[in-house]
This record gives structure tokens, sequence and C-alpha cells, in this order.
């Protein structure tokens, strides 16, 4: 006999014990599943055999981009009628596309400030790191070279230079507070100003001047179509040859290729990097380049954090469900009804 209760979808894993103990009892309320489906071809035949009938929210992680795909129009026409609430369990949902999920009536949600602190922490080690020239040493004392030979070149203090923050918002601002310790001034771009509450002293400037005069560029702005590539060859050309540059965003919001070209031409001195255009794969020449600091992905790589966004993101699943409703719905979907 079916259950009367609509269904909760769990797409990819909760890996915590005290958000596994949310999402359990979530059963009061909803009867829980999960696919049966392990690539996006399958998952678009459960949906039409009627197996996922009857769901109401999804809980959605990164991971789960490997059964499903992307949330585009193909896979959202498929979905059944009852799904009315998909709900990522992260701050970017670049692999939502959100227009053709409004059209459909299907609600997204994201997790937007659990994310912040710790990826403002990964941004601030990121920029003292290139900062200092620590890739290259950090590599020659694991192949017991002590600082190479030649020794790595000097590096630069934080104390006085420019931060420059393309998009701040959560992250940015909490990496403003982090940094500013260290003696830096903070500027930033927005689309809109923030007011002056919320930008806390950090100076509003243009796009252009962000890029002319910033001795450190952090970029924190979400991945679409309107920000991909937002950073390339002739946004390089404008920047100061002694230029680091840290994302923690996205990795195609910057043009990789023209970032390594830049790299090599000495148009931009160092990088700081937790995102990749194609993760998992990296460039060959940011690999290569000793003077480019890689992490994979690290920015809410803690036990604190993953626990507090998967905790968050049950939340939504749970106001789905019970009122009809997300707690932190995408900003494009703010006021939709």
């Amino acid at each position: 006999m079916s259950s009367s209760k609509p269904k909760a979808l769990l797409l990819g894993t909760i890996d915590h014990e005290p958000a596994r103990k949310d999402w359990e009892s979530l059963s009061s309320i909803a009867e829980l599943i999960e696919p049966k489906s392990t690539n996006r071809e399958d998952f678009i035949k459960e949906c039409q055999s009627g197996a996922l009938d009857g769901v109401v929210a999804a809980y959605k992680t990164f991971g789960s981009r490997e059964v499903t795909g992307r949330f585009d129009e193909e896979l959202i026409k498929h979905l059944p009628k009852s799904w009315k609430f998909l709900c990522n369990n992260g701050a970017g949902y670049d692999q939502i596309d959100v227009a053709p999920c409004t059209a459909a009536g299907l609600h997204v949600s994201n997790v937007p400030t659990a994310v912040d602190a710790a990826t403002a922490d990964t941004a601030l080690f990121l920029m003292l790191g290139a900062l200092r020239g620590f890739a290259s040493p950090i590599a020659t004392l694991r192949q017991n070279k002590w600082k190479g030979s030649p020794a790595a070149p000097l590096g630069h203090d934080p104390e006085g230079k420019v931060l420059g923050i393309l998009g701040m918002g959560g992250i940015g601002r909490e990496l403003k507070k982090k940094a500013e310790p260290f003696g830096i001034k903070v500027q930033y771009h927005n689309r809109s100003r923030l007011s002056d509450e919320l930008a806390g002293g950090a100076r509003y400037v243009s796009f252009e001047e962000l890029l002319k005069t910033s001795d450190v560029l952090h970029l924190s702005l979400p991945l679409n179509k309107q920000t991909r590539h937002i950073i390339s060859t002739p946004q390089f050309a404008l920047m100061k040859p002694t230029v680091v540059i840290i994302n923690t965003a996205r990795g195609a919001v910057m043009d990789e290729a023209a970032l390594v070209q830049a790299l090599k031409e000495g148009k931009v001195a160092s990088a700081g990097l937790d995102v990749f255009e194609d993760e998992p794969n990296v460039h060959p020449g940011l690999l290569e380049n000793p003077h480019v600091l890689l992490l994979p992905h690290m920015g809410t790589w803690t036990v604190e954090t993953q626990t507090a966004m998967e905790r968050w993101n049950i939340a939504n699943v749970r106001a789905a469900i019970k009122d009809g409703k997300l707690n932190s719905p995408v900003p494009e979907q703010a006021d939709m009804k």
C-alpha cells in the first residue's frame, strides 16, 4: 500500500550524523526516497515510469550531477507534476537553469550564508600564500630540495596592499573583515552599490578602476551567462603586472587559458585558485606554473561548515513540505509565488 504522505527525494548523500538525523526526522511528514538511477538517461526514464510521482521536494548535492546532469529545460519537462521544490546544498547553483525552473513552477533554494566564513578563510589562505610566493617552496621542500635552486623569489607583505573584491556578497564581506587586520585596504565592485552599513568602509569603485588599481583581485561572484569569463585577456591587460588573482567562486568566471597566458607573459604575477573551469581537470599550464597556489575546491571542506550546510538544506526541504515555501529561495525567484 502506497504512503499518503508527500515524498522527499534525496539526490546525493548526507554525510554528517546531525544532518542525517534531521533528514530521518522528516519521515514524520514525508516518505523519504532515493532514485535507483545512476545516470541522466536512466533518471529521465525513472521519472517517465512514474516511480517518482508524489515527490514534492528534493535535496540536491553537487555530486548528484552524475545522476541527473544539469537541471535544464530538457530534464525539467520530465519531472513529475508533483515536484515543486528543489533544494540545492551549496551557495552556487550553476548546475541549475533557474529560468526553466521558474517557468515550470519549480522553486529553487540554495545555502547562501553557511558557506561564508569557511570560503573566506580559504580565500585569505590563498591570498597570503600567493602574495608570499609559498607555492614553489612548498613543492621544493616536499622534494627535499629546501627552498629550491635557485631559491624561490622573495614574496610580498600584505600590509598596505589594496584588495579588490569583485562581487561583495556574504563571502566577500567576510573576507574583508578577515583581511583588514593584516593592514589591507579593501575596495569592491558589485552590480549595485552596497549600503554604507554592509560595505563597512570598503570603497565602491567601477569595474575598470577595480581592475586597474587592485594589488589583489578576489573573484567572489556567481557563475551565470553574464559572468562567464568576466575576467579574460582584455581585463588582464588593465591590471597591474604585479597583481595577484584569487578565485574561490567558480572556475569559469575567469578564462583559464587566458590566465595561463597572462602568467606566462608577466601580465599577472601569481594566482591562488580553489576552483577550475573543468573540475576535476586542471589546465596543465596552471599545474606547471610555480607561482600558482592551487587547492582542489576546498572552500567549504570542514566538518562544521559541511554539517551546517546539510542542516540548512534539510530545513529548506522541511519548510517546502510543511509550509509550501522555501527559507532561502535563490534571488532570481525572490518574488515567485
